[in-house]
């Protein structure tokens, strides 16, 4: 099999500022860039220098990214036009205008990745899960990934969100940073047009996002007419019933049970002596899948 990379299409830029799409889906502004560092960092500098400039639901996206950034300051870069690269801007805020309390943060991150989801069924028909706290998984490899940054308190107002995704489209196997990554070309989707891709997830994040809001940031409250964000996200989790070792700060481990979400998005690990542990996405350092000594390895993730 010929594993050289071959170069997508450029971002189609009359489509992404189309104003019938971005009216229909209440996205402020689209604004692509041929190359740069990091689109996150980008706007958390941005909307600290021109927060007008930046409202909610701006986003800016990349050709090429030379310093993207992951959980845990990882670092990696992907070839010119083969990956979705975007940050958007996130002022939460009910339909009256009121700020959702910044504890509802957390849940960002998972509404981005469950966005992401629903476009790669839907659009590239590729059978995507969610891996907690920030991973979009196809056929048990890292598909995506998902990072929330919160931006500058500023003028004492409520502190935006940046939330960047990177998704693999058109890495051959060569190019994707770890063995158990994988991108959209090499699992026989529908399409890897990475315009109609970033297009579909503004839809459904927007969707989501919008919901989310105006239920002042209650994951149990039922979003566009379906079921909430935290059900829609545990029936998408791989994580939730797999033993898992979860390496902490400080050289703490905690190995057992993932059980579910609590009310903010952290995963609730119930240990051998069945004691629940609350694991937050900001304290895990590993989470892997764990096999008992002596037992054969389940199929796990990455």
């Amino acid at each position: 099999m010929d594993d050289s990379h071959t170069p997508g299409n450029p971002l189609d830029r009359g489509a992404l500022a189309d104003q019938d799409f971005l009216a229909a889906t209440g996205i402020a502004k689209v604004v692509v860039v041929d190359s740069t560092g990091s689109t996150n960092a980008d706007l958390l500098r941005s909307v600290t220098v021109e927060p007008k400039e930046w409202p909610d639901l701006s986003v800016l996206t990349a050709e090429y990214q030379t310093a993207a950034r992951g959980r845990l300051d990882r670092r990696w870069e992907a070839p010119p036009l083969s990956s979705v690269s975007v940050s958007l801007v996130l002022r939460p805020a009910n339909a009256e205008g009121r700020p959702l309390p910044t504890h509802t943060y957390s849940w960002l991150s998972l509404l981005g990745a469950l966005a992401l989801r629903e476009t790669l069924l839907e659009t590239a028909g590729l059978p995507a899960e969610l891996k907690w706290p920030n991973d979009v998984l196809v056929r048990g490899r890292k598909i995506a990934g998902i990072l929330a940054q919160l931006g500058p308190m500023g003028d004492g107002s409520v502190p935006p969100v940046i939330l960047g995704t990177g998704l693999n489209v058109t890495l051959t196997a060569s190019e994707l940073p770890v063995p158990t990554a994988t991108s959209v070309a090499l699992e026989e989707p529908l399409t890897v047009d990475r315009t109609v891709l970033l297009k579909s997830y503004l839809a459904h994040f927007a969707v989501l996002y919008r919901g989310f809001c105006n239920a002042d940031g209650d994951p149990t409250a039922g979003i566009a007419g379906g079921p909430s964000l935290h059900k829609r996200v545990e029936s998408a989790m791989v994580t939730l019933g797999k033993q898992v070792r979860a390496q902490l700060p400080g050289d703490h481990e905690i190995i057992g049970h993932a059980s579910r979400l609590d009310e903010y998005g952290s995963l609730l690990v119930v240990d051998k002596d069945r004691r629940e542990h609350v694991v937050t996405a900001g304290d895990v350092v590993h989470l892997r899948p764990w096999t008992p000594p002596g037992q054969g390895a389940e199929s796990g993730y990455a």
